[in-house]
């Protein structure tokens, strides 16, 4: 599910199966300037910022961490600020 916040702000609620999918997708978009993820509370877990010359360098380990968080996270918001 989609809500828009105001332009330049999109927020997607996905479970935490979907969760490493979609920020994958978010960053192959390549139109997001930070990418935040909070927990069922509204409490942020994880923020990252996107770069165009950062993406290859901290692609994986953030992947890695998102992964983790999909293991704890059951339902989850994704809330990108986009350029």
């Amino acid at each position: 599910m989609t809500e828009e916040k105001d332009k330049n702000q999109e927020e997607f609620k996905v479970s935490g199966s979907e969760l490493k999918e979609k920020v994958k997708e978010l960053i192959k978009e390549g139109d997001a300037r930070r990418i935040i993820i909070k927990n069922e509370k509204g409490d942020t877990v994880l923020e990252i910022p996107v770069t165009i010359g950062a993406i290859g360098v901290i692609l994986a380990p953030v992947l890695a961490a998102v992964g983790a968080l999909a293991a704890i996270l059951t339902n989850c918001m994704i809330v990108v600020v986009k350029k």
